[in-house]
């Protein structure tokens, strides 16, 4: 256990000249993703207190978090729950009443609001209504409670009986997914009974899945950052590939798009899902399908239906990408919401923010060098990415800042051209 001495707070402009709420805030993992950083930066110049706990040794952590940090506190490992809260105490102890505990990480959702309800924090999700964003049986009631149409699903855990006579009622293909995780990893398409018989004879734990009704269409995602009473402070549309578990399990290339602005009808179920979920305080992501043709269950061509809610930002350097589409700081609309309750960050011009990557294993037309020239200064971002993204993200990626759909259509496809 390494344990660093407090730094003075240094309060930015804006916040010196209005009220200064010295918050303490205690950030779980503020080194991964490697962007989180900009959280906490924000919130130091917002006046809290930030605190960070990890289980990374101090020197490994970027300049820009070391700066952000009043204290860091590393554990031996985060999946340790004794330690973790040890290192709580201690803030508390010498800090005083601990205000916010949060992680921003899907990992971490239950570790948070476990750690909340020990140190009696309201600010966050509790742990009762951890398995309604977790669980993806049990997001059907929620959206179910709004209104909101999803897929037709049932547990596996109640037998291959069952499932075999919801197949038949329901109709191939199907999809089989685990209850808990985000993205499509341990995810199959069932075309088949053979299929569904493979499923069941093969697959291990297969009680800790679901199996539901197969939807097409195009995937979009409502992105927003919510206040103490639920209502947006902003928001932002995704328009993603139509099968990432295609991009996963066929190793294709991953591309998608913030768009300049939100479908009305997107707003409108977004907020919905919200406030069924009961959802405040948070950054969000919660994903859609848009309905490529009408089915019974679910609504008319067109129309949105819910696939998952993952109560943090979307993954990657999505939010980064935001931050161009829209001309803000995302980063910033946040650390106003846990500071002062309101949003103090302005949006300016709105454009389209486009990411294509590329995978090791394939050669392109196009050469690294040829992109940059092509694309010169729309590039606002390109880097390999980390090992652990690589499955779902690729290996190397391109980001463009780009003025219609055709610019982005076309910048994806010469990226993206194999030879």
């Amino acid at each position: 256990m390494l344990i660093f001495a407090e730094k003075d707070v240094l309060l930015h402009p804006e916040t010196a000249n209005n009220e200064s709420l010295m918050t303490n805030f205690v950030f779980i993992s503020p080194h991964f993703p490697h962007t989180y950083w900009e959280f906490c930066r924000r919130l130091a110049q917002n006046g809290v207190r930030v605190l960070g706990i990890a289980d990374a040794p101090y020197e490994e952590l970027q300049p820009e978090l070391k700066d952000a940090l009043t204290e860091y506190y590393r554990v031996n490992s985060l999946e340790n729950y004794d330690e973790v809260y040890r290192a709580v105490a201690y803030f508390a102890f010498r800090y005083g009443r601990i205000d916010w505990i949060e992680s921003n990480n899907e990992h971490w959702l239950k570790q948070d609001a476990r750690l909340r309800e020990d140190f009696n924090i309201k600010t966050g999700l509790q742990t009762d209504r951890i398995a309604g964003i977790k669980e993806k049986a049990e997001m059907k009631k929620y959206y179910a409670l709004g209104g909101v149409p999803s897929a037709r699903q049932i547990r596996a855990a109640e037998g291959k009986d069952a499932v075999f006579a919801f197949a038949k009622e329901i109709g191939f293909p199907l999809i089989a997914k685990p209850n808990e995780g985000v993205g499509a990893s341990g995810t199959h398409k069932l075309s088949s009974p053979e299929d569904l018989e493979r499923f069941f004879s093969l697959t291990e734990h297969t009680d800790a899945y679901v199996v539901e009704q197969f939807v097409t269409g195009s995937i979009f995602s409502y992105d927003a950052i919510v206040d103490a009473s639920g209502n947006p402070l902003f928001e932002s549309m995704c328009a993603w590939p139509p099968s990432m578990m295609d991009i996963v399990n066929k190793q294709l290339e991953l591309y998608y798009c913030v768009e300049p602005g939100v479908l009305p009808e997107l707003r409108e179920v977004g907020r919905r899902t919200v406030k069924a979920f009961g959802i405040f305080n948070r950054f969000v992501h919660l994903e859609y399908f848009r309905l490529d043709r009408d089915y019974p269950s679910l609504g008319k061509k067109g129309d949105f239906a819910g696939i998952e809610v993952n109560m943090r930002p979307a993954g990657g350097y999505t939010p980064d990408m935001m931050n161009f589409a829209h001309s803000t700081d995302v980063y910033k609309i946040w650390a106003d919401m846990v500071a002062f309750g309101e949003r103090r960050t302005d949006e300016g011009e709105q454009l389209f923010c486009a990411y294509a990557s590329r995978r090791d294993i394939y050669q392109y037309v196009h050469s690294h060098e040829e992109v940059l020239a092509r694309y010169g200064a729309d590039i606002v971002m390109n880097e390999r990415l980390p090992d652990v993204f690589a499955a779902a993200m690729g290996n190397y990626m391109y980001t463009a800042r780009l003025r219609s759909r055709e610019e982005v259509e076309a910048f994806i496809d010469y990226v993206t051209r194999k030879q």
